[in-house]
């Protein structure tokens, strides 16, 4: 397994990063391209979405749920 990779944002005007799974930031790169975000406004998304659940966590869930719903609508 690779090494975990950071990307840096700026949330809420602190910069800040988030460290992930390469495997991870490659379901999030997919997100945002299908809804036609930056990466850093994708990541804006999630920090205001995530209540108080971690930044990385809410990242791997979301990643997660995505990953979930390509199978479930590929299913015949």
């Amino acid at each position: 397994m690779e090494m975990l990779k950071k990307r840096s944002v700026v949330l809420a005007g602190h910069a800040t990063s988030v460290a992930l799974e390469p495997e991870f930031w490659a379901v999030l790169d997919r997100i945002a391209a299908q809804r036609d975000l930056s990466h850093a406004a994708l990541l804006v998304w999630v920090d205001e979405t995530r209540g108080r659940r971690p930044l990385a966590s809410a990242c791997r869930l979301l990643a997660l749920q995505h990953v979930a719903s390509e199978r479930v609508t590929s299913e015949p």
